[in-house]
């Protein structure tokens, strides 16, 4: 492909209609795509970027009103499974939202107060019940009013529960509502996923600012234990609810039996783990036959050098990672490993060569082929002049619509859902390597982009892209590939 085609589905406008009917373009106002945008309502005029169809109720998959709530003790995961849930609903075009009962109590309480020693004991005093009480009915009002009131379809109930009384009578209430119930518990009991849930997520809270992390985890851990000294694991045989044990080490399915949406969600838990790992996204390199799908061209010399730096940049940054979490009071262990995804184009593997010749384990996978831009793979005037209506229709839609013999960013998002779901069970650090139009479908998955912004995302070669996973969202960091100069030294 020559160098002056350029990527159709970068454009990122939208069209108003003058009084003769003619297109006008018009500025969206872009969100931050920056910022993870999994805790905003779901917005309803807007489809899911894997979303197949829509209905008038709004409700998907022939299914009803659905609360999931959690189970647990802190620092085993359960917020982190009722985002990553939420997550791959809303993706799926459920729309879904999840309560955070902590978020409540911070709010009730105000900063820096904390709630009574006795607040979470069964035999808690009036003034505890009473406190506790009003903050789960501000909780269980707007989740019944987003699912009564905003056609929302899954409401996720993320709190402690941790008597089986207590969810039982939990899930007569819901049901008087007509809302079936699923319990999810994140049972944890090995010693080094909980130390490493606390370090990564509790310890960073106002109330242990300028503490020894090393004493924070200990102390937190030590709070936990005396607050909530009560707690039942799940065994009630008639109730739904899924078990799942020491980060995806077993999982147990009690019933869930009502229904094609929760075996989807049984589905997606099954390759779910809630321990932390980097995810890196790397384009690329410069090819012979530059963005061109049918070429599929081999790296040229400038994408050879760029190979190189990418391979250096990535390790030193992650060494300096480790010397900085080292630093700060955590283990000194190796790194965890890094796995290499790549799609099989020949460009996307030579990218990865110099990673794999230091001994980096690299994966194939050919549902990450770049989208297939069919018959648009010319220029810009070439497409004006040959697809005048698909240009247009292009202009309105760079999401859904797809051009002759193509593919659109929505039937990329469909077919990439296998590895979507591979990526929620890979344990290791991941770096993925592929096309930009891939890179900005995973990107829009773990960033909760919509589909306005998803096609316009961009990932310049002279950085890699970061996610850092955190209990209640992801965040995103870049990280420079600095250039060389003449005699091959590194220059920023």
């Amino acid at each position: 492909m020559a160098q002056a085609a350029v990527d159709w589905f970068d454009f990122h406008a939208d069209y108003e209609y003058s009084t003769d009917d003619v297109p006008v373009p018009r500025l969206r106002r872009r969100s931050n795509v920056n910022i993870d945008a999994i805790h905003d309502f779901p917005v309803d005029c807007e489809m899911a970027p894997a979303q197949l169809y829509s209905t008038e109720s709004g409700r998907l998959f022939h299914s009803g009103k659905i609360a999931i709530v959690t189970v647990g003790l802190p620092a085993r995961g359960k917020t982190h499974v009722s985002v990553a849930l939420s997550r791959y609903l809303r993706w799926l075009g459920v729309k879904t939202h999840a309560f955070h009962l902590g978020d409540y109590r911070r709010a009730h309480m105000g900063p820096g107060n904390d709630v009574p020693h006795d607040y979470f004991f069964v035999n808690a005093s009036p003034a505890s019940v009473k406190l506790r009480q009003t903050i789960l009915q501000k909780c269980r009002f707007d989740l019944y009013h987003f699912l009564n009131h905003e056609m929302g379809q899954v409401a996720i109930y993320d709190a402690v529960n941790p008597t089986a009384e207590g969810r039982r009578q939990l899930s007569k209430e819901f049901l008087k509502h007509e809302i079936q119930t699923i319990f999810i518990e994140s049972y944890v009991d090995d010693p080094k996923i909980i130390e490493q849930n606390v370090r990564s997520v509790k310890i960073s809270s106002p109330d242990y600012q300028g503490w020894n992390p090393n004493d924070a985890v200990q102390d937190y851990i030590r709070r936990m234990g005396a607050k909530i000294p009560h707690f039942e694991t799940m065994d009630e045989r008639e109730l739904n609810y899924i078990k799942m044990s020491n980060a995806g080490e077993s999982i147990i399915v009690n019933n869930c039996r009502f229904g094609y949406l929760p075996n989807r969600i049984v589905f997606y838990l099954m390759n779910l783990h809630i321990k932390s790992r980097q995810t890196y996204f790397a384009r690329s390199g410069v090819s012979t036959g530059e963005d061109s799908y049918k070429a599929d061209g081999l790296l040229c010399d400038e994408g050879e050098s760029y190979s190189q730096r990418l391979c250096n940049a990535l390790l030193e940054h992650r060494k300096k990672e480790r010397e900085e979490f080292i630093r700060q009071g955590g283990s000194d262990e190796e790194l965890k490993p890094l796995t290499v995804w790549t799609s099989t184009r020949r460009r996307t593997v030579q990218t990865a060569a110099h990673l794999q010749e230091r001994g980096f384990k690299v994966k194939q996978r050919p549902q990450m082929s770049q989208l297939n831009p069919g018959n648009s793979e010319m220029t810009e005037e070439e497409i004006k002049t040959h697809y005048p209506t698909d240009w247009d229709k292009h202009q309105l839609d760079p999401y859904h619509h797809r051009f002759p013999r193509g593919e659109s960013y929505h039937d990329l998002a469909v077919r990439m859902e296998p590895i979507i779901l591979e990526l929620e069970r890979e344990k290791n650090d991941l770096l993925i390597v592929a096309h930009e139009s891939v890179l900005r479908v995973l990107y829009g998955y773990l960033m909760a982009c919509s589909t306005s912004d998803i096609p316009s995302l961009e990932f310049p070669r002279n950085e890699i892209v970061e996610i850092l996973p955190e209990s209640y969202n992801n965040k995103a960091k870049r990280i420079p590939i600095p250039h060389t100069d003449t005699k091959g030294a590194y220059v920023p």
